[in-house]
């Protein structure tokens, strides 16, 4: 399917579909770059990705809700930010931004971004796309836990206590945690 193609019920085209991604072999070696909407349809493309956890000093992982408003995985609990780096922009400097623009949250808050994984997933979304990633986990201790949530982005806000998470998952299965933020989490420790 198209970029053009892909239009919702009113005929309009998804905003986000004309967003270039960088296209990946299972060694997220680049392989050119495609449409973020040709990406997630159809059998999808693989693409490069990041999620991010962020942690209060005493441990706890902030939790964001996606916005009911996204096209896949809308309203689900993720990591504190997942995105996709744009051509040429290294990971952390895309986590960076993203973590402003969703959560306001400032490379002032926070000094020890770092890349700790990177793992391969594919994982469809009922009938409405896929994701398909090569996706690297950073992780970072907030020392100032200030966040404004952009509401366009981020549905709600939760501090969860990380170890009790990672050990107790069915203790949070209210949450409808997001497959890449769950693949994370059962490597992690």
């Amino acid at each position: 399917m198209s970029t053009r193609d892909a239009a919702d019920e009113t005929g309009d085209t998804h905003p986000n579909a004309d967003q270039q991604l960088v296209a990946v072999d299972e060694n997220d070696d680049s392989e050119g770059i495609v449409g973020r909407l040709d990406a997630h349809t159809g059998d999808g493309v693989r693409h490069r990705a990041f999620t991010a956890m962020l942690f209060d000093e005493m441990g706890n992982l902030l939790l964001a809700q996606r916005s009911p408003e996204k096209r896949l995985w809308d309203a689900g609990w993720d990591g504190t930010v997942a995105s996709h780096p744009r051509e040429g922009e290294e990971q952390l400097d895309a986590t960076r931004k993203r973590l402003e623009e969703e959560l306001g949250v400032t490379p002032d808050q926070y000094d020890d971004l770092r890349a700790t994984d990177r793992f391969e997933y594919k994982r469809y979304y009922y009938d409405e796309g896929l994701e398909w990633e090569v996706c690297t986990v950073l992780k970072a201790t907030l020392t100032d836990t200030t966040i404004d949530p952009d509401d366009s982005e981020v549905g709600g806000v939760l501090w969860v206590p990380y170890e009790r998470l990672h050990e107790h998952p069915r203790w949070y299965r209210q949450l409808d945690l997001c497959p890449w933020f769950e693949i994370a989490m059962r490597r992690d420790f």
